[in-house]
């Protein structure tokens, strides 16, 4: 009897003990917290990595601004959505350019391209001020040239289409577009901080190649639930180009939802992810 009961104990501690389901996220054996970034970090400013990432920025901005603008006047165009790609296509064109464009800039610059982003990103200390400025002025940048740039293909028709500029639908109030706003960026920047969590990044190897993915699937998702609300902003840089080309009274009227909103947004996403699902300031007071 006694060598069977050894026998029992020696087969029990062949198999580790498991952890409850559901917790995995919360060990720190395979994960160490990186100190936050400074809040100015003026020796960026030496190199030529900080450089080529603002120029990836504002070439990825501009690529985005050109098919989504283009999709979003080929909609407009077509003498019913049966006879173009639709609500569905416009999203898909959003969507897809996010995640093909993350994937293309995230070895460089993160790939931000939505000024809401680097915001929650800076409030969560993962990049300085200096790098956040820069950023979303080569965003901003950027969607202007982009948008320009199908204006000059088209004048007359970017005019009469509306140049893809976002403004509050009839029968909506500007409170309805804000929440909106307020809450697809929410979502948004939530995925994007899911997404690129370092530790999850240290545990599972795989969440780094597909974080593309999920991003540009958030953007599809929220252009399907809001492009009938606000024709969908969640990124102020492309509003403000596509605002600025057009250049109407009826683009500017509600512009200030389109960055007000976004920026609440990412700011909730950013105390979220760092209050609740990170837990980081009480790790710092044990």
């Amino acid at each position: 009897m006694e060598g069977r009961e050894e026998d029992v104990r020696v087969g029990a501690n062949k198999f580790p003990e498991r952890q409850p389901i559901g917790t995995s996220a919360q060990s720190d054996k395979d994960y160490k917290e990186p100190p936050p970034a400074p809040l100015l970090e003026p020796g960026e400013l030496a190199s030529w990595s900080f450089w080529r990432a603002g120029i990836a920025e504002f070439i990825a901005t501009f690529l985005f601004l050109y098919i989504t603008v283009l999709t979003v006047m080929g909609v407009k165009r077509a003498p019913n959505m049966c006879a173009s790609v639709g609500i569905q296509g416009i999203a898909w064109a959003f969507g897809g350019m996010i995640f093909a464009l993350v994937y293309c800039t995230a070895g460089i610059s993160g790939g931000h391209i939505n000024p809401a982003v680097t915001f929650g990103l800076f409030l969560a200390r993962k990049l300085s001020l200096t790098r956040a400025v820069y950023y979303i002025v080569m965003q901003c940048l950027g969607a202007i040239c982009g948008a320009g740039v199908v204006k000059g293909f088209q004048p007359k028709q970017y005019q009469a289409l509306g140049g893809g500029a976002n403004t509050v639908a009839p029968g909506y109030t500007k409170g309805s577009g804000l929440g909106a706003e307020i809450i697809g960026t929410f979502v948004l920047v939530y995925t994007v901080f899911s997404a690129t969590d370092a530790k999850r990044n240290a545990r599972d190897s795989h969440v780094p190649i597909l974080a593309p993915l999920p991003i540009g699937f958030a953007v599809f998702l929220v252009h399907l639930a809001t492009i009938p609300i606000t024709g969908t902003g969640i990124n102020p840089a492309r509003s403000l180009g596509a605002a600025i080309i057009f250049n109407k009274d009826n683009a500017w009227d509600d512009h200030w939802v389109f960055w007000v909103g976004p920026f609440i947004g990412a700011a909730l996403a950013a105390l979220y992810h760092v209050i609740v699902i990170r837990a980081i300031p009480f790790k710092s007071r044990s």
